[in-house]
This record gives C-alpha cells, sequence and structure tokens, in this order.
C-alpha cells in the first residue's frame, strides 16, 4: 500500500531510442509515484532548467562513461536530483561502474511494475536502489569464497526479504509483494535475524547496506 502523502517524483526520461522514451512515458505516468515531465534523447541543460526534475530516469545501451557524463551535467543544473540507470545489461560490473559514477539507483530494463514501484519508493526516501537480480548475484560471487560470512548463509528468500527490510516495507508489504502470508514472512524475518545474530529490523537494514546490498 502507497502512503497517500507520498508527493510524486518529477520524472525526465532519458532514452536514446524515441519509441521506447515514448513507451516509458506512459508506463511510468501510471505510476502514482511518479509524474513524467518530459522525455530527451540526451541530457540537455535548457530541459533540466525548463522542467527541474527530482529524478532522472537515463536509459543505458552503451558505455557507462555516458552515465557519469550526463549525471555530471545534471547535477550542475539541479544539484539535488536523483538519477536511476535504466539498463540493458543485468551485469553487476555495469551497476558498479554506474553507481560509483554517482547513480543513486540501478534497474533491468525487464523490470516488474511491482519491483519498480520498490525502486521509486527507495529513491524517493533519499536512498540508494539496485536491482535485486543483479545485487543478488554480486553478494553470491563476493560472499561465496567466504564460507563464515552470514550473508553466505542467507537462502535466495532470506536474501530477497533482507533487501526489502532495508528498503524500508513492513512484512505485511512484504507479503503482499511475494504473495506471502504475513505469518510467512514474520518466520523469515526470524531465521534472518537469527542468521545475522541481530534482534531489531533497524539492524538487519545497517547489515544489508553495510554490505553493499541495497
Amino acid at each position: 500500500m502507497i502512503a497517500q502523502d507520498i508527493v510524486p517524483l518529477r520524472t525526465f526520461i532519458v532514452e536514446r531510442q524515441s519509441l521506447i522514451a515514448k513507451a516509458l512515458h506512459s508506463f511510468l505516468n501510471e505510476n502514482p509515484l511518479v509524474r513524467v515531465v518530459g522525455d530527451a534523447s540526451s541530457v540537455r541543460v535548457e530541459d533540466l532548467q525548463r522542467t527541474r526534475p527530482d529524478l532522472i530516469v537515463f536509459g543505458l545501451d552503451n558505455a557507462v562513461h555516458d552515465v557519469t557524463e550526463a549525471l555530471a551535467l545534471a547535477r550542475s543544473v539541479c544539484p539535488n536530483v536523483r538519477f536511476c540507470v535504466l539498463s540493458s545489461y543485468a551485469n553487476s560490473d555495469v551497476m558498479q561502474r554506474s553507481i560509483a559514477s554517482g547513480a543513486d539507483g540501478f534497474v533491468v530494463k525487464d523490470i516488474s511494475p511491482s519491483e519498480l514501484d520498490v525502486a521509486f519508493r527507495v529513491l524517493a526516501s533519499g536512498s540508494s536502489y539496485v536491482d535485486p537480480r543483479v545485487a543478488g548475484g554480486m553478494l553470491k560471487r563476493r560472499y561465496a569464497s567466504n564460507a563464515g560470512s552470514a550473508l553466505a548463509d542467507l537462502t535466495m528468500r532470506e536474501a530477497e526479504i533482507l533487501r526489502l527490510i532495508a528498503g524500508g516495507l513492513a512484512n505485511k508489504e512484504i507479503g503482499a509483494k511475494l504473495k506471502l502470508s504475513e505469518k510467512t514472512i514474520k518466520n523469515y524475518v526470524s531465521r534472518i535475524f537469527s542468521k545475522l545474530n541481530v534482534s531489531a529490523r533497524t539492524q538487519a537494514a545497517v547489515y544489508a547496506i553495510k554490505a553493499g546490498f541495497v
């Protein structure tokens, strides 16, 4: 359930392919977390000055250095703008380079509408967001060689729930998203707490954030 007092993010779409840009424009405008204020094939000063977006959704199909250049230009006009890469590549290396360039979010273009809601919720809160399919693969590799790591002991479902906890979702919201009962989610959360040796959601969230999971 989306809070009624959430102010939609003024969102500008940057996408080289016109047809995809228009499709994104139409699709994103159906999301109550978003109000699309424009789209273009590149980041341009005049567009940003005119629309003053809160969020830029940046379509990435080629070199990652495009992200660095576009982000620098965007923040020269709108210093506080959030910047989310919408990538054709479900690749952790591309994700890491995008985040290192300063992007606040990274999602893959085939993301589901419900997951996109989570991404925008997290970005609107001021936190960073990474597509769980990419983040999960990165974590699996990062901790595979460390048998003593608590995160390495998490199942895929537990890791997914931990990410949602770190994203600020309550048990009821997580259950609705994953189509599981609230009681089942509570059981998962208890096992996660036990494996991470924590006793509160905030501790689990901090653990996940420090691990680079969110």
